[in-house]
């Protein structure tokens, strides 16, 4: 974008004298003057329930379209132009970032069968290498995979599965070389080093039989990306079975092996309902055996020890519960307790091994780990240092072992990985990333405070700053948020985000309802007709935190992506006045027209989080917070919007229909820009140097938006 800015900024210009405006106010190029590039509008009406909309930039989602490529070009063009004042901060931010990184590195390699894998980085490179050494750490490498030289000639390459036959011999192996997170399957003779013949489009996951020839996968509809086909293939042969396909359209297809490697599991799921069934692992050739068959708002998952299969439920137990089951008959008569339902814990996961079960736990919106010694029937809990922190389970792919390796983060404590005999209790640290420069956490302060939400619940926000920041309302602050699906936003460290707790900004996550932080009653508060309560919780955090003067509405910029920029979009929409900026990554905005089109990837599945807006309860109220049909002729804080152009979960149309509309309507001059990553997906750029480059980009508007400028 640098290099060809004086080709751009002509882009610009030439848009700007040749397209109608349709703005109540010119959005104007800061420093140049510019006016931004706005798009055609082509009524297309739709009636709903009785209820007609209309979509003026509907046309933009015609991405084979050349004028709507040209758009988008021209929207970053004058992102481009608007922001290259802000290019010498960019260029620090890039560099003190990477001064921090030690970017000729290995992480901690986890054995498996005979060998142990690792991936490793090199300076100037943009990918990991993928790699094993042979029975000792002090053996030859083998390189694996290394995706540089396989991401030669293209813009971007991610690696999906990565599953080792039992004797180590071959490596299947998925690639998405878009970002529209497609991908195909390769299988890899490691002995001979070569790529064999067998290949298979849309393929999910993967995982080998006993036999280390027969290879079960999942694969995705070509229209909606819906997880829906389980495949068994043996290599070399032309037979590619299909075994079991669910045509539930709520419901998606995964499938593992148990860590015991007996059974492969192949689990059917929907955002409120689970089924799973399996195969023995040394018998590849029978068909899968049901363990329950699915109820309405069961969910259920498996593992194996023995002759036992072990169950976390939620039947009867919201927060979900662990039973076990003879494998000969799982049904529910048979169930014997292994751990009750505890309302204030709820039992995000369990690992078992040959003499130990693991307990992944939320207690309190904290992360906790649990251990049953299965033998000795005792139970103990790992102790953490500090108050406000993540924890979870690592690379865990041994069986038979005592050790359990987790890893351990803050918000000022970086990356740990550690190794824990389950047995002596003994801990042992392998390796906490090592962050460049001299950085020292003791500089920095971490703590979790409280907001009233306006029904009288309290939300937690966890906080970092650098040590002696007033409490005068005076700090800038970024303010994290997402809140759906269950899924919780913990207080992980970054190396990254020193750069701007170094420049005095706070930064902190709202922990808002429609997340798992809290259980499931934190998430069944903040989905379908509740939805708004996720709203309102992220605007009662950011009130609090302003009365509670640790920054003030001129000085708060607000992030998220995906979920979390409908939040953005959703909250800019309700209170406008109460932020200096946002930033809307991947935002999903466009909800009422999205979750109407059931050819669109992942939309039915989503009925059961948003609702089904063919229902009119459902449209009324998802109509009601929609951020793309809320958008209204005011006064906006600045705005950074995110897509790409290969996005296969949020399509870029969302952000770019809610940019045109949103330019075509506010009555301010503040900046609105879009910025189109015109070569990857849902993640943005693959290679790490390019991310970083972005988030540099990122960096700059915030702080500048702060009144930050070096």
């Amino acid at each position: 974008m640098r290099k060809q800015f004086p080709f751009i900024f002509q882009l610009v210009l030439m848009l700007a004298m040749t397209t109608s405006l349709n703005h109540n106010v010119p959005a104007q190029n800061l420093i140049t003057g510019l006016k931004a590039p706005a798009a055609n509008r082509i009524p297309k009406p739709d009636t709903t329930n009785g209820d007609t909309r209309v979509d003026n930039y509907f046309w933009l989602r015609e991405k084979k379209n050349p004028e709507v490529i040209a758009y988008l070009e021209a929207e970053n063009a004058y992102t481009g132009a608007t922001m290259k004042p802000t290019e010498p901060l960019q260029q620090k931010l890039y560099t003190e970032m990477l001064a921090r990184i030690k970017q000729t590195d290995q992480n901690v390699p986890y054995k498996l069968g005979d060998y142990y894998y690792y991936t490793r980085t090199v300076k100037d490179l943009q990918y990991p290498i993928y790699c094993r050494k042979h029975g000792s750490l002090d053996a030859k490498e083998e390189v694996t995979l290394d995706l540089n030289e396989m991401a030669k000639g293209l813009k971007f390459l991610a690696i999906g599965a990565y599953a080792v036959s039992d004797d180590g011999n071959l490596l299947a192996y998925t690639t998405d070389t878009t970002g529209y997170r497609q991908y195909t399957l390769h299988v890899k003779d490691l002995r001979a080093g070569h790529v064999l013949p067998d290949t298979v489009e849309r393929v999910d996951t993967v995982m080998w039989a006993q036999d280390n020839k027969t290879l079960f996968y999942v694969t995705e509809d070509a229209v909606t990306k819906r997880s829906d086909k389980f495949f068994r293939h043996a290599l070399g042969t032309d037979a590619y079975d299909l075994v079991y396909e669910d045509k539930d359209e709520l419901y998606d297809l995964g499938a593992y092996r148990t860590r015991d490697k007996a059974l492969i599991v192949v689990q059917s799921e929907s955002k409120t309902t689970a089924e799973a069934r399996y195969i023995p692992a040394d018998r590849p050739t029978e068909a899968p055996h049901l363990v329950l068959a699915r109820e309405n708002d069961h969910k259920y998952f498996i593992d194996h020890r023995g002759d036992l299969l072990y169950i976390r439920t939620n039947k009867n137990a919201k927060n979900y519960r662990l039973v076990s089951a003879p494998l000969s008959d799982p049904s529910m008569q048979n169930w014997q307790e292994v751990v009750p339902h505890r309302p204030e814990v709820k039992l995000d996961d369990f690992d078992l091994f040959a003499n130990h079960l693991v307990l992944s736990e939320r207690t309190r919106g904290l992360q906790t780990i649990q251990i049953i010694d299965l033998r000795a029937h005792k139970a103990h809990e790992l102790a953490f240092p500090e108050p406000v922190y993540t924890a979870a389970l690592d690379a865990n792919r041994e069986f038979n072992t005592n050790v359990l390796r987790f890893r351990y983060q803050s918000l000022t404590t970086p990356n740990s990985v550690f190794d824990y005999d389950m047995t002596t209790r003994a801990r042992k640290l392998l390796k906490q990333t090592e962050v460049l420069g001299g950085y020292n956490p003791a500089n920095y302060t971490a703590e979790r405070v409280y907001a009233t939400a306006t029904d009288g619940t309290k939300i937690p926000i966890s906080l970092v700053y650098r040590k002696g920041m007033k409490r005068d309302g005076k700090s800038p602050m970024l303010l994290y948020g997402y809140g759906s699906y269950g899924i919780s936003i913990d207080p992980n460290f970054n190396s990254n985000r020193v750069s701007l707790l170094d420049r005095g900004v706070i930064y902190a996550i709202a922990h808002i309802r429609g997340g798992g932080e809290l259980g499931e009653d934190w998430r069944e508060a903040g989905r379908m007709m509740k939805k708004k309560n996720t709203f309102t919780d992220f605007i009662n955090c950011a009130e609090d935190l302003i009365k509670q003067k640790y920054t003030s509405s001129d000085r708060l910029v607000i992030q998220g992506g995906s979920a979390g920029g409908l939040l953005m979009g959703a909250v800019v929409n309700m209170r406008p006045d109460l932020f200096k900026a946002v930033v809307a990554q991947v935002p999903f905005v466009d909800v009422v027209n999205t979750m109407l089109d059931a050819s669109l990837p992942l939309t039915t599945g989503e009925y059961l989080e948003w609702g089904n807006p063919n229902e009119k309860a459902a449209y009324d109220y998802i109509k009601s917070y929609s951020p793309y049909d809320n958008i209204t002729a005011k006064a906006y804080p600045a705005m950074l919007v995110k897509v790409s152009l290969n996005d296969s979960q949020v399509p870029y149309w969302e952000g770019t229909k809610f940019v045109a509309k949103m330019r075509a309507l506010k009555t301010d001059n503040n900046p609105l820009l879009l910025k189109v990553n015109m070569g990857a997906g849902h993640g943005g750029a693959s290679g790490r140097y390019d991310a970083l480059h972005d988030l540099a980009f990122d960096y700059a508007f915030m702080l500048s938006q702060m009144g930050i400028t070096n």
